[in-house]
């Protein structure tokens, strides 16, 4: 029997100062002037037509990516998420995130964001380090960077994220330590420790930067974040992401459990369990920021809508929670997919003479070597 699992809501802002050359996002450098109160109006009606696949639940994360959304002023955040709420009904406790990007702004709206129930905030600061940051085609220096970080603390925000980024061009081992480090002091509650990847239909991808560091550097680097953010109280709890106790994003931790999500925003993805037919539903609304504002009160603004396959299924539950160190128990896989825990057992039982992972009637856990080599057994579960 398929249960829907948690809803979340993920909001895509479309637009950035400028666009990184590393960035496969949906996003869009803002050539005119913002117009603030049309895309939000846009959201609010693209959420009106949604609202029929989730009657009768309950929010209990929100994310705003994109993007750039703190290029949206205080009081239309407040609008729109007030709007929002007329709507659908959010948790008291809801977590609920937005991305800020240092340079984008001064960040005098940090206390209105925090009025309007913006509780997290995640800063995509990627490097400390000047040049790199230039490299990176980022719009802020590391001195901004920390003082964004500071008038959020100053704001009164107690749970924030930083990202920042390793496999720098030139870096060197010492380099991604120290890069490291200065943000470790920055105070976050959480940490994305991810690697540079080249990733297609980017500028880097057309002139690809010299002097990336080789397999044998990444990995040193690697395990030299794991060893530095553990000795300063993170657990890594997904492949990229380190916490303080109880510190884990709610919003991420769902997806990673194959929980349901509505995507509303240009470009922005959703996937919601019909728990009256058994299905799971995808979707992607339209990408480009024009034609979203032009279809998004009618059923134009739907880009994708369709019913997953049962292979699909077992592969994307996968592909999601073996990003996370949890064990996965067949109760919660039936559950959600609505699968038998034998199509998964099946597919899974050649790879258990590896010791990536055991299995038993219960469920899976990943070993440590299983953990860093879940592209490994994924490629099993291909049909």
């Amino acid at each position: 029997m398929l249960i829907p699992p948690p809803l979340s809501l993920y909001i895509h802002f479309p637009w950035c100062v400028k666009k990184c050359p590393y960035c496969d996002f949906n996003s869009h450098e803002l050539k005119t002037e913002l117009e603030q109160q049309v895309y939000i109006d846009a959201l609010v009606a693209d959420l009106e037509q949604d609202l029929p696949q989730v009657w009768g639940r309950t929010v209990s994360s929100v994310f705003m990516g994109g993007g750039t959304p703190s290029l949206f002023s205080g009081e239309m955040m407040q609008q729109l998420l007030s709007r929002l709420r007329a709507l659908l009904p959010f948790q008291p406790d809801a977590e609920i995130t937005m991305e800020a990007n240092p340079g984008s702004q001064e960040f005098d709206d940090l206390q209105k964001y925090l009025e309007a129930g913006i509780n997290r905030l995640s800063f995509g600061i990627q490097s400390l380090d000047d040049d790199q940051l230039k490299t990176l085609g980022r719009i802020h220096s590391a001195e901004q960077a920390k003082k964004a970080v500071k008038m959020a603390k100053q704001a009164g925000y107690e749970n924030f994220n930083v990202d920042m980024m390793f496999g720098l061009p030139g870096q060197s081992l010492q380099q991604a330590k120290d890069d490291l480090s200065q943000l470790i002091d920055l105070g976050s509650t959480h940490i994305s420790y991810y690697q540079l990847t080249i990733e297609a239909n980017t500028l880097f991808a057309v002139k690809t930067p010299a002097h990336l560091p080789d397999d044998e550097l990444l990995h040193d680097m690697f395990a030299q974040g794991q060893a530095l953010l553990s000795t300063q109280g993170f657990k890594q709890y997904e492949v990229s992401a380190y916490a303080q106790p109880d510190r884990q994003s709610q919003h991420n931790l769902n997806y990673w459990r194959f929980g349901d999500y509505l995507g509303i925003g240009a470009g922005a993805h959703g996937k919601i369990s019909m728990g009256h037919s058994g299905e799971v539903k995808r979707s992607i609304k339209q990408k480009y920021p024009a034609k979203y504002l032009q279809t998004a009160a009618s059923a134009e603004r739907l880009m994708e809508h369709k019913t997953v396959s049962d292979n699909d299924l077992l592969f994307e539950y996968f592909l999601n929670h073996l990003r996370i160190k949890t064990p996965i128990k067949w109760s919660h896989f039936e559950s959600v997919t609505g699968l038998p825990a034998n199509k998964a057992i099946v597919a899974l039982e050649p790879l258990v003479s590896n010791g990536w992972f055991e299995l038993n009637d219960v469920g899976m856990t990943l070993s440590d070597e299983g953990f860093l080599l879940s592209d490994e057994i994924l490629k099993q579960l291909i049909i």
